[in-house]
């Protein structure tokens, strides 16, 4: 992972930061920085993202550290990240081989941006509730608890995300 520094600048002199921003920072800015690159699969995106997450949090009236605050900020990674794809996506549109003799490596990057093209079509929260399970890796139950729903919903969910993902992609 590249160097990660919050540059928060107004001409020559730095901002103060809140001592609990910077807590904040210090405790998730790699959790943040991962979970944006998941998405993004670039270096410089998922810094963009991140920067976006911090940049958002230097706006709230008041920081309150709580338990939540990693999946909050994984959330909202996720949401920054989603956004640079969408703001990336042109009328470059690579149709896609999506048969089993798919080996190569230019093949399999073009599956990947396949993927992210398809995930910035899909509503937020969908795009998020993917990413937190087959990225990070979160289960069933996590995801239900972070979600606020029943752990069956959250499975009929991912198995419609998948859905959604694969017409997205074969079109």
């Amino acid at each position: 992972m590249a160097s990660i520094g919050l540059a928060l600048t107004a001409g020559p002199q730095a901002l103060p930061l809140p001592p609990s921003f910077q807590e904040l920072y210090e405790q998730h800015a790699t959790a943040v920085y991962r979970t944006a690159l998941r998405v993004t699969g670039n270096d410089a995106d998922a810094e963009d993202a991140m920067q976006t997450v911090f940049m958002r949090l230097m706006n709230l009236p008041a920081l309150e550290l709580t338990h939540s605050s990693e999946h909050y900020l994984r959330r909202a990674a996720t949401n920054a990240a989603i956004d640079i794809l969408r703001k990336k996506q042109s009328a470059r549109e690579t149709p896609l081989d999506l048969s089993p003799e798919r080996t190569s490596p230019a093949k399999d990057a073009l599956l990947k941006e396949a993927v992210r093209r398809a995930l910035s079509k899909l509503d937020p929260e969908d795009a998020q509730l993917f990413t937190l399970r087959n990225l990070d890796g979160f289960s069933y139950e996590e995801l239900a608890e972070m979600f606020g729903i029943e752990r069956g919903t959250v499975a009929s969910r991912l198995h419609r995300i998948r859905q959604d993902l694969l017409v997205a992609m074969n079109r």
